[in-house]
């Protein structure tokens, strides 16, 4: 008994350590939503407006549809009975319902299977019946048929139909009880469907979602350009849905569109040179916060995209004269630098926006390291969302490159995307000298449990060396350092430290002044996948510790 009521009060503390920072209309709507009824007016005519250029498409994502309802999404192939199967997850469920195929690789050579399963869909999944009415998969559906309808040439009353109505429940379903990502994709598929189609409830799709759009806008894309959710995976996303904005202005001659490109292009400037300075050398980024490969855009497919639209080139992003080329991106938190063999992304950046850390990770003072133009040092990344005590361990502090305290995380992760307390982070030093990057960052998530204590990390990069000099300010009882590798990096263990032999045959020399042991972890690359690695786990035996890769 004692224990149940222990935990009552705990689970009441995370609680309002986690709903003391959301915003009020995040909670009234979340009430709202319960009692809310949706109105569906069947006898609405419709008008598509004219169009004056074509739309440019841009096939980005594998192929996920192979017919007779087979599908395979998150690593997963199924043969379903309905669109709404109790055999598949959540997740899985909601990419049935994006279409997500329709502008897939080599989609028009599918396009009778698509017009058949678009019929399928809009006759087995009658309005507010099951997870694809839901206002994020129908944001995306709606965006992908328009998209599909734009390139083939599609005129089917029944399509037509079903699309007008999925815009008229979206507009009365809008996710602010959520905001993020999320609210981003409501409006993205207003501005879709009030452009596509005309008349005076397009009208209004066109002005609620600009209205939406501009003002997530300046909040979302931080001055920096990156996202404030601080996750590549889902700044490449909302990336890719500006870009597709843009394309869709060509495509309309609409001056509410029109006149916003010049700002649009500005944030998509800002936002591919996130992108390249987040991403490793293999061309795929790296995974701090919810990020995982095969669910966002690559940098060089944004790129390619941008330069369709715009004369945009690569070389215009970044450009340095320094040995070590370096930026660091002040309001997001993250210093990315590169020298002749290397790239190290260091994080001493805030969880995520207070309101929404939902794909926050424990991850402050992390980083990532590639060397020779492979990855050696890895984030745990992610493989499934939910509420699991994987989905769990993957968000702890444990699962990232940084130090433990006390056996707690530096923010508390806590169910599938709930955080309570959050560690502050606080940038100390970022300097150029004598041809070494020094980066010195600190975070307090540890004051919450244990007093006073802040982790002070410092990054130290010349042209083959990485210094990581960790020092713990405070009284602990255990502080543990986690080194997490790339599966393909071999361990030997030698005197004063481990030997890393790369895959290229390549070696590189990881020195640790003093004892630790290597056990067996996982590498979460994809949903539904998981990588067999090595992990070092070195035990403080004071407040001070110093590692250094040499190569």
């Amino acid at each position: 008994m004692i224990y149940r009521f222990s935990d009552f009060y705990k689970k009441l503390y995370l609680i309002f350590h986690t709903v003391k920072y959301m915003k009020l209309r995040q909670i009234i709507n979340r009430l709202i939503r319960k009692f809310k009824k949706i109105k569906i007016c069947y006898s609405s005519k419709y008008e598509l407006r004219q169009r004056v250029g074509q739309w440019l498409c841009m096939e980005m994502y594998p192929q996920t549809y192979y017919g007779n309802m087979t599908f395979k999404f998150l690593n997963f192939q199924l043969s379903i009975n309905s669109w709404n199967d109790h055999k598949c997850s959540k997740l899985w469920l909601y990419n049935l319902h994006y279409f997500d195929d329709l502008n897939a690789f080599n989609s028009k050579k599918r396009k009778i299977l698509h017009l058949e399963l678009i019929h399928n869909w809009i006759e087995n999944n009658p309005p507010l019946k099951g997870n694809g009415w839901e206002p994020y998969p129908t944001s995306l559906r709606i965006v992908n048929w328009v998209k599909y309808i734009l390139s083939n040439n599609i005129n089917d009353e029944n399509i037509l139909r079903s699309l007008y109505i999925q815009a008229q429940v979206l507009s009365q379903m809008l996710e602010f009880h959520l905001f993020g990502n999320h609210l981003f994709a409501n409006a993205k598929a207003l501005i879709f469907a009030g452009v596509f189609f005309s008349g005076k409830q397009a009208e209004y799709y066109l002005e609620l979602g600009l209205n939406i759009l501009d003002k997530e806008l300046n909040e979302q894309i931080l001055s920096d350009g990156g996202h404030f959710e601080r996750s590549p995976m889902y700044h490449n996303i909302i990336l890719n849905d500006i870009l597709d904005l843009c394309n869709l202005a060509q495509v309309y001659e609409i001056v509410h569109l029109r006149k916003r490109l010049n700002i649009w292009t500005a944030k998509i400037y800002k936002m591919l040179e996130f992108s390249s300075a987040m991403s490793h050398p293999d061309g795929n980024i790296s995974f701090f916060n919810d990020s995982t490969f095969g669910i966002s855009p690559t940098h060089s497919q944004l790129m390619l995209y941008a330069k369709s639209l715009f004369d945009i080139n690569e070389g215009d992003l970044i450009s340095s004269d320094n040995p070590i080329n370096y930026i660091f991106f002040k309001e997001s938190g993250y210093v990315s630098a590169s020298t002749t063999n290397s790239k190290v992304i260091m994080d001493i950046a805030k969880v995520g926006p207070d309101y929404i850390p939902g794909h926050a990770h424990a991850d402050t003072l992390s980083y990532e390291l590639s060397i020779f133009g492979e990855r050696v040092i890895v984030n745990s990344g992610i493989n499934q969302y939910g509420l699991s005590e994987l989905r769990l361990e993957q968000r702890k502090t444990k699962s990232h490159n940084t130090i433990e305290v006390n056996n707690m995380d530096s923010s508390e992760v806590w169910s599938g995307f709930r955080v309570a307390k959050r560690a502050n982070p606080k940038v100390i030093d970022i300097s150029l000298r004598h041809e070494t990057l020094l980066v010195e960052g600190s975070h307090d998530g540890y004051k919450k449990f244990s007093g006073k204590i802040i982790h002070t990390r410092k990054w130290i990069l010349s042209d083959n060396q990485l210094i990581i000099d960790d020092f713990i300010c405070g009284t602990f009882q255990t502080a543990i350092s986690y080194l997490h590798f790339h599966p393909d990096i071999s361990l030997d263990v030698i005197d004063g430290g481990v030997r890393l032999k790369l895959k290229s045959g390549k070696i590189v020399t990881l020195y640790i002044p003093c004892p630790f042991t290597v056990d067996d972890s996982f590498w979460y690359p994809e949903f539904g996948v998981s990588r067999l690695n090595k992990r070092i786990i070195i035990h403080l035996i004071k407040d001070q510790l110093t590692v250094t890769f040499r190569w």
